[in-house]
Order: structure tokens, then C-alpha cells, then sequence
């Protein structure tokens, strides 16, 4: 089976699968609403993280959709038969990672503009002064980006995994615990933990050593290791 054959055919699962729906759905509904809470209680410390705080809150539906896409295969036999349609397991992988990310991206960037949008308004309606356009524009690009690498991420710990409650179980305490509790005794190093540097694009200001876009490139980093190592998992175990 051809790439294009087999990306096909991941993206019907994706489709006909509503758990995944609901994840996209949700990293929508949650990124707008908790963004909206903090925007009307927010300061002018940092008005565009005030707007893009539920990004904190959406990556986790994020995370879940990357991990139940790829953690399906692994119940049922159901990677068997995948296999026996593409014996290529790479080419399988490659094709599974990108129908999750398509999907990701899409709805990640329309998350960041409605986002964005919610909490202008927000602001607006308030005396905080917001962020610029040209702030929020960053903003939404960013926001699309790093819930696509985050979902992206948990596909890959999922394959490495092959549980989708182990990878759940891993990252979200992770990224909701462990990652303040790094941040608060290490220093400068937390600052290249994958939510920690993706997130900078969404910060008017940050004080750390990387930017928006090379905390973003050191997700993408994370995530291609994960990915790597989730190719390797696929391609040398059994299936």
C-alpha cells in the first residue's frame, strides 16, 4: 500500500473514531473558555498569556487525542491487521503521525484565533489593556503549533508505551506538576522542558534564554525524539 493510500486510511479511522472528535473538539472548548476566565480577572503583566492561558488546559485534550489515536492500534490485535494492509510499519507510522497531525494543526489554529478573539474581547470590555494584533497573530500561530507538537508528542510516547493510560498517566501529571515543581528549584533549565519553551510564544515578555519561535523549535526537538523512538518501538516489537 502507498503512502497515500495508507494516510487515507488513518484519516477514516480518525474521523469515525468520536473519542478523537471529542479530544479536537475539546481542545477548542477548553482553550476558549479557561482563556476567557483569565482574561476578565487578568493584569498587565502579561496580557497576550492572559488571553492564551487556557492553552495550559487545552493541550491536555490535545495530548489526549495524539494518544488515543495511536494507543487504539495496540487493543484488540487491531495493529496486526493494520500491518497486514501496510507491512511497511514505518511507512504506517509516518502516515499515522501525519493524519494525527493534519487534523491537529487545523484545529489548533482556529483555537488560537478564537482564542485570541474571546479575549480581546474580554479585555476589552474591562481596563486591562490587551495585546496588540500583531501580539495575537504570534499568539494564534503559536498556540496552533504547540498543541500540534504536544499531540504529536503523546503519539509518540503512545507508541513507545503501546498503553494509552501509561502515556496519559505520565504526561499529564507531568505537565500539570512536575514541570511547575522543576521550575521552581532549577532554574534556567526548566526553561527547556517541551510545555515550558513551547508556551514562550505565548508570553508578551519572557526572561528565559530562548524566544517564541526557538522555544517552539525546542518542542519540536522533544517531539521529533518522541516520534523517533516510537518508529523504532513500531518497527522492532511485535506486534
Amino acid at each position: 500500500m502507498s503512502f497515500a493510500s495508507a494516510l487515507h486510511a488513518e484519516w477514516l479511522k480518525i474521523r469515525t473514531l468520536r473519542s478523537l472528535i471529542g479530544s479536537l473538539g475539546a481542545v477548542l472548548v477548553a482553550t476558549a473558555a479557561f482563556s476567557a476566565l483569565a482574561a476578565a480577572d487578568a493584569d498587565d503583566t502579561d496580557p497576550l498569556f492572559s488571553v492564551y492561558f487556557g492553552v495550559s488546559f487545552g493541550q491536555i485534550a490535545a495530548i489526549a487525542y495524539g494518544t488515543t489515536a495511536v494507543a487504539a492500534e495496540f487493543r484488540g490485535g487491531a495493529l496486526r491487521l493494520t500491518l497486514a494492509a501496510v507491512p511497511d510499519r514505518r511507512r504506517w507510522f509516518a502516515a499515522k503521525t501525519t493524519a494525527i497531525a493534519l487534523p491537529a494543526l487545523v484545529v489548533g489554529l482556529i483555537t488560537g484565533l478564537v482564542t485570541f478573539a474571546v479575549g480581546k474581547a474580554v479585555l476589552g470590555a474591562g481596563t486591562t489593556a490587551g495585546p496588540t494584533w500583531g501580539e495575537g497573530m504570534r499568539g494564534a500561530v503559536g498556540c496552533g503549533v504547540y498543541l500540534t507538537l504536544m499531540a504529536l508528542f503523546a503519539a509518540g510516547l503512545a507508541a513507545v508505551l503501546r498503553s494509552g493510560v501509561a502515556t496519559l498517566s505520565t504526561l499529564i501529571p507531568f505537565l500539570l506538576i512536575v514541570s511547575f515543581v522543576v521550575g521552581d528549584v532549577s532554574g534556567g533549565a526548566a526553561d527547556f522542558l517541551p510545555d515550558r519553551a513551547g508556551q514562550v510564544v505565548l508570553h508578551s515578555d519572557w526572561d528565559g534564554s530562548l524566544g517564541p519561535w526557538t522555544g517552539l523549535a525546542v518542542t519540536a526537538l522533544w517531539t521529533a525524539g518522541a516520534l523517533l523512538a516510537g518508529a523504532w518501538s513500531v518497527g522492532r516489537r511485535d506486534a
